[in-house]
């Protein structure tokens, strides 16, 4: 039952999940995580050869396993056409009895981000292709479940899965949970103004990162993988933190996670996101500040005779090389160098790397101690570079502090638990979820989320179709009302969504050319809505047909959805 108008705004950014709709409404991330474990599509992945055997494998062996899957079945979509555009005035007017201007500014980088210099340094709005559109329009971003994860087959130009982040994280956790087997407990989801991925809670801690996977050691290795992967949690204040338990949002004051759990994840990514300092650490560090390579040299024998060569060419060798210069395999990089790279002088005005490292293997160099800082600052008494700046760098990056919720909450937690875990099956967890969604909000928008009109009422679902679905009226706008029903009429009467009583959204249909009957009358009156405002539009529906009434127009489609039998108004 539809209780207030917040309600209603809460249910139907359930449906659309909207990057914005999530921040506005934390407990929706993990709403679509449950979506994912109630569909039947990941769970058929274990029906794949791919999993064969996948019981008997580590913990570890199962993620990288679940890893490549998802690497091999979806690509990384930013798309601002996808799911089209909106404007800061209509997003500020939607959600001004919820969050006040000056907070949204501090917290949402396409409002202004005033909290991180880092997005005015990249220029946020050219970063993301927006700097063609006026100032005020932004991407309505919605996070997309993994049935239209996997519709993005449909889209030309795509030939298989995709999602955005948040997609991906929902994807990895459920995921995670069904396929490798990590219980729901080890899976934390951490959203920034920006970005979102999962931190899980096994040995030294894993990081997913769209498509990929981070081990501490990837972490600190200095690869540009590692480097688009530490972006975030560098440069960003994390907004939003949720687990089986609930949610810890930066600018509420309320919190439903539980707060042990809370302080176990913060401890464990405070100590995943720091490194005790060795030689092969300050190797790393050049790899991943390349601008600082040119003021280094190293020096190798060859044939017994020391020759030196400049650090820059030596980081160059590694792209396209199985072998790193840190590390084990550094002979093997080294060997691979041409010999014209070389000179048998010192190179002038360059620090020897070599006696960087012997220093700091003879030396066990603590960056939290100054007078440790201070003895490895006077080893850079020659070259190019500004000895405070490189310190300084260095220590960020063998220490990354992650900027979390503070815990000066007031933690409410969640009435009912979850409860679930992998012992139960895919009907089971859906009761389950059924039995506590009265009392567990997080519970009840999952089914929001899953888009079962069947188990949710439909204002909600009619709401959001007819308000945030604008990629389809603006495709169809040079189509007559003959034409757009023609183009429609051809589509496959096929659902992205296999299950009776779950719908595609406007949007939907028309990215991906195919729909249930009622879907395709939903994706008309979502258009006809938006061409003719002041008529009234009626859906009358029955098990296995949706007749569509607009003034004096009726236009009738076939369902197989199976849906109650109801009169819908279309607000106008």
């Amino acid at each position: 039952m539809i209780t207030s108008s917040k309600d209603l705004e809460c249910k139907s950014s359930a449906v659309t999940l909207s990057d914005m709709e999530i921040f506005i409404f934390p407990e929706l991330l993990y709403s679509l995580v449950l979506a994912n474990i109630m569909s039947p599509r990941i769970w058929r992945w274990l029906d794949d050869p791919w999993f064969a055997g996948i019981d008997k494998l580590t913990p570890y062996r199962r993620i990288t396993r679940l890893k490549q899957y998802i690497m091999d079945h979806y690509v990384f979509n930013l798309d601002l056409d996808t799911w089209g555009l909106t404007t800061k005035e209509r997003e500020i007017s939607r959600f001004k009895d919820f969050i006040d201007m000056d907070t949204l500014k501090k917290s949402n980088a396409l409002f202004g981000y005033e909290g991180d210099k880092y997005y005015f340094d990249i220029d946020i709005r050219t970063h993301f292709g927006l700097d063609k559109y006026e100032g005020n329009v932004i991407p309505y971003w919605k996070t997309e479940t993994v049935e239209a994860m996997d519709a993005f087959k449909h889209k030309p130009n795509y030939g298989t899965g995709a999602g955005e982040c948040v997609s991906l994280a929902a994807l990895y956790a459920s995921a995670l949970f069904i396929v490798a087997g990590v219980p729901l407990k080890d899976i934390y989801l951490m959203a920034t103004p920006l970005h979102s991925q999962n931190f899980v809670d096994l040995g030294d801690g894993i990081l997913t990162n769209n498509r990929r996977l981070v081990t501490k050691n990837m972490w600190f290795n200095g690869t540009e993988l590692s480097a688009q992967a530490r972006r975030a949690l560098e440069n960003e204040q994390v907004t939003v933190v949720t687990h089986e338990t609930g949610y810890i949002h930066t600018v509420y004051e309320k919190a439903t996670i539980s707060l042990a759990h809370y302080a176990n994840f913060s401890n464990k990514l405070s100590r995943f996101l720091k490194v005790k300092f060795n030689n092969n650490l300050f190797g790393n560090f050049l790899r991943d500040a390349s601008y600082l390579q040119k003021c280094f040299q190293i020096k190798w024998p060859i044939h017994g005779v020391d020759h030196y060569v400049p650090a820059e060419r030596v980081f160059a060798y590694e792209h396209g090389s199985p072998y790193q210069f840190t590390g084990n395999t550094r002979e093997k990089l080294m060997a691979e160098i041409e010999l014209e790279e070389f000179s048998s002088s010192p190179l002038p005005e360059r620090i020897l790397l070599n006696t960087i490292e012997n220093f700091v293997s003879e030396n066990k160099i603590d960056l939290d101690k100054e007078a440790d800082v201070e003895r490895l600052k006077n080893q850079f008494e020659a070259g190019c570079l500004h000895r405070d700046a490189v310190i300084a760098g260095l220590s960020k990056f063998c220490h990354v502090k992650p900027r979390l919720p503070d815990v000066y909450k007031q933690f409410v937690p969640e009435q009912g638990e979850l409860a679930i875990d992998r012992s139960m099956t895919r009907e089971q967890i859906i009761a389950r979820l059924e039995e506590i969604r009265v009392r567990n909000t997080v519970a009840d928008m999952a089914f929001y989320a899953y888009r079962d009109l069947n188990r949710t009422e439909t204002e909600p679902f009619i709401m959001a179709a007819v308000c945030r679905n604008p990629v389809c009226i603006d495709g169809a706008r040079n189509l007559d009302t003959k034409a757009l029903l023609e183009k429609i009429s051809n589509m496959p009467d096929e659902s992205i969504y296999d299950e009776s009583g779950r719908l595609a959204q406007p949007d939907e249909v028309w990215n991906y050319g195919r729909g249930d009957g009622f879907e395709k009358a939903i994706l008309l009156a979502n258009i006809l809505r938006s061409r003719l405002p002041k008529s009234e539009i009626h859906l009358d529906i029955t098990p296995d047909k949706i007749v569509l009434a607009c003034d004096s127009s009726h236009y009738e489609f076939r369902s197989t959805k199976g849906l109650n039998p109801a009169s819908w108004p279309v607000p106008l």
